[in-house]
């Protein structure tokens, strides 16, 4: 079952346990699947399950960038609904890498591509991300390899 198809048939199931968050979240969610394709100039077709994960992806970076404003304006209650979504969000991106995988990955891409000043860091970056799309956190990422670079 491809992720489009699972997207939709959870929707189905949230809106029959009148679940209001889940069913809010995944609505906004084919919302902006809906938007990609209009921006692709497929409207009416599908996502593979590659851009379907960047959709999911750039939907949950909103959320952590909510969380963060709502948290410094002390407005708990509404980082609270953002974590809440931001968690059934992430049920249908792949399992992140420990710090210990992290950490063993970028050893082993600095070593492929030879790298060894803080020069060749977009370099790193850009590998790593490429073969561990929705698994690595960029931030996270950027500041292991600076660390490993320096």
């Amino acid at each position: 079952m491809s992720l489009s198809e699972q997207i939709e048939k959870e929707y189905i199931q949230a809106y029959k346990a009148k679940d209001a968050v889940r069913l809010t979240v995944l609505r906004l969610l084919k919302t902006a699947v809906k938007n990609k394709l209009v921006d692709l100039r497929r409207p009416g077709g599908s996502l593979s399950d590659e851009e379907m994960l960047d959709v999911i992806i750039k939907e949950g970076k909103q959320r952590q960038d909510s969380i963060e404003q709502y948290t410094a304006a002390n407005r708990a209650d509404l980082a609270e609904k953002e974590a809440a979504e931001l968690r059934i969000l992430q049920e249908y991106l792949p399992k992140a890498l420990s710090p210990e995988e992290l950490a063993e990955i970028i050893e082993t891409t600095v070593t492929e591509l030879q790298a060894a000043t803080p020069k060749d860091m977009g370099r790193v970056i850009s590998a790593v991300m490429g073969a561990y799309k929705g698994r690595v956190d960029g931030k996270a990422l950027s500041e292991a390899v600076k660390k490993r670079l320096s």
